[in-house]
């Protein structure tokens, strides 16, 4: 991670965010979640990082990791969107939509919000996600790329309107 006097950095991904550090940092939580890896995407996060995620409350690294490897062991061929709403400081504010399959081979799709809050160094510190989800069909799904990053062409939530 380059360091807060790095110049070459061409985007400063620690507080206190411009727009443009503010959609950036969304997109690498976005491809981070993406790769499904949970010991990766938990380095994203402070030691310390205090979750809230539906009525799952997460008080450090090592349980965040452990959430996750649970979510994506549940949720099958995990595909998320997320997208910028609103940002200050330290903190910045997303909407996002993924869609997924259980072992049944239902699919559902989950909208939500996340409030984030940044350690000075970039990490997250804190992650406030409300989330509601249904049952879409098959036929139904928007979010059709391979698994991994989303294209850089796909189109994001806003062209559908979610």
């Amino acid at each position: 991670m380059p360091s807060r006097k790095d110049r070459s950095c061409p985007v400063r991904r620690f507080p206190p965010f411009t727009e443009r550090s503010a959609i950036e940092k969304v997109r690498l939580a976005e491809d981070g979640w993406n790769s499904r890896d949970p010991a990766k995407v938990a380095l994203a996060y402070t030691v310390d990082t205090r979750w809230r995620n539906r009525a799952e409350f997460v008080t450090n690294r090592e349980e965040a990791q452990a959430f996750l490897t649970r979510k994506w062991n549940k949720e099958l061929d995990y595909r998320l969107i997320k997208e910028l709403w609103a940002f200050t400081g330290n903190r910045i504010a997303v909407r996002y939509a993924y869609e997924y399959h259980d072992d049944s081979g239902h699919w559902f799709r989950a909208y939500g919000n996340e409030n984030w809050e940044f350690a000075e160094d970039g990490l997250m510190r804190a992650r406030h996600a409300s989330i509601n989800e249904h049952p879409i069909r098959e036929e139904d799904r928007k979010f059709r790329w391979r698994l991994g990053r989303r294209p850089d062409d796909h189109p994001g939530l806003s062209y559908f309107g979610f």
